[in-house]
């Protein structure tokens, strides 16, 4: 995995902004209006362009946009997560059963719905108005049976479109998402006895996919909200150190899910859900830390640039960073339109290497840009981004 050894290196979260053609052909696809033959043949095109383009903005750390994981509209704040469902035998939709619907019992130390959020209840009136308060994930299957793997053609397909475009356009290096145990796990279970049984099958699930990526010789990044977001759909509210207990089992399930694959081919992508809202309630970087540190990847990712976490640069003094371990903060933000100043990107950057050390430092993004974002304002922020790195780089080596 490449540092910073002599340059500030840049990457992003996973997620790009989809083209008006690749939307077009996912929802054409989805109603049966389009061949699976011409559908690859735009996939495979648009994953060569977007890669392409991230080369040409300056972006050392590529991959594919996520283009894999299907958007029909150019505004979704789920595809890294409901792309697995097509990918997981055991899975039916019970009734048009919601997320809501799923986990709605309060007090029961265990994932409740988006609708128990502290922060989603304290600013009611406001998620009502941007239809959040309601049902934001639409359908959501429920496990009926034992989960199996039946991604291998996708991810093969992830895989191949990738390396064409890595190799075409001489990226340094890729990546490619996927989702973590503790994340997918958060859906109904008809099937498996115990919460720690049904998360251990998701990650015999979850670890073909990760086997399948780091073999063709790419990195894996987890994705994996739910370590930080859970704070808020626990009720009655937790201490922390009953939080950091009920983080544990995710925790292990994610390194049983990587079990023989190096750390340096394993990013970790922690973060506060992509909702454009208030976040008063999340919880501070400060309390994941060293749970962060026991998960086994090479580097970790996470959200440093929205104004609800921009000051959180000061938790990392005095951290002990483990020897080969590289941290991406987000030095752009995916919760506003407003494009950052190349200058604070490049302060945000250096705040990070006067507490880490620059050659553990890889500027990224907060969250995916994909679904949130316009393609314009995406483009604008990762070329601010690329051109910050460059600025802190003259200051710094």
């Amino acid at each position: 995995m490449l540092n910073s050894a002599d340059r500030i290196r840049t990457t992003h979260v996973g997620s790009l902004p989809r083209t008006d053609e690749l939307i077009r052909a996912n929802a054409r696809r989805a109603r049966g209006e389009i061949s699976e033959s011409d559908f690859q043949a735009v996939l495979t095109e648009s994953v060569d362009d977007v890669v392409e383009k991230q080369v040409e903005w300056g972006i050392d750390v590529v991959n594919d946009g996520e283009y894999g994981h299907a958007m029909a509209s150019d505004v979704d704040y789920g595809a890294w997560w409901h792309y697995s469902f097509a990918r997981t035998g055991g899975l039916e939709t019970v009734d048009n059963t919601s997320f809501q619907e799923i986990l709605k019992t309060p007090g029961n130390g265990r994932y409740n719905s988006f609708a128990v959020r502290r922060d989603w209840n304290r600013f009611a009136d406001f998620y009502e108005s941007i239809n959040l308060g309601n049902d934001p994930d639409g359908e959501f299957p429920i496990a009926t049976g034992p989960l199996t793997y039946q991604g291998q053609d996708a991810v093969a397909t992830d895989i191949n479109n990738l390396r064409a475009a890595v190799e075409k356009n001489a990226a340094s290096e890729a990546f490619i998402a996927s989702l973590s145990p503790g994340s997918a796990s958060r859906i109904g279970n008809h099937h498996y006895a115990t919460d720690e049984e049904f998360i251990y099958a998701w990650a015999d699930v979850l670890h073909e996919e990760y086997k399948a990526i780091t073999d063709a010789g790419f990195i894996v990044q987890l994705d994996d909200p739910s370590i930080a977001e859970a704070w808020d759909q626990l009720t009655p509210e937790p201490t922390i150190e009953e939080y950091l207990r009920f983080n544990q089992l995710a925790i292990e399930a994610a390194n049983y899910a990587l079990r023989g694959i190096p750390e340096e081919q394993v990013r970790f992508h922690l973060c506060w859900g992509s909702w454009h809202g208030p976040h008063t309630t999340d919880i501070e970087i400060k309390h994941l830390i060293d749970s962060l540190f026991t998960i086994n990847a090479g580097a970790y990712v996470f959200e440093a640039a929205n104004v609800r976490h921009a000051h959180e640069w000061k938790d990392w003094e005095g951290v002990d960073l483990p020897d080969g371990k590289l941290v991406i903060p987000g030095v752009v933000s995916h919760s506003t339109n407003v494009v950052e100043h190349p200058e604070l990107v490049a302060q945000r950057i250096e705040q990070y290497a006067s507490v880490l050390g620059k050659e553990n430092v890889i500027a990224g993004t907060d969250c995916g840009l994909g679904g949130r974002l316009h393609p314009q304002v995406a483009e604008a922020k990762l070329k601010s981004l690329t051109e910050g790195a460059r600025i802190a780089t003259e200051r710094l080596y």
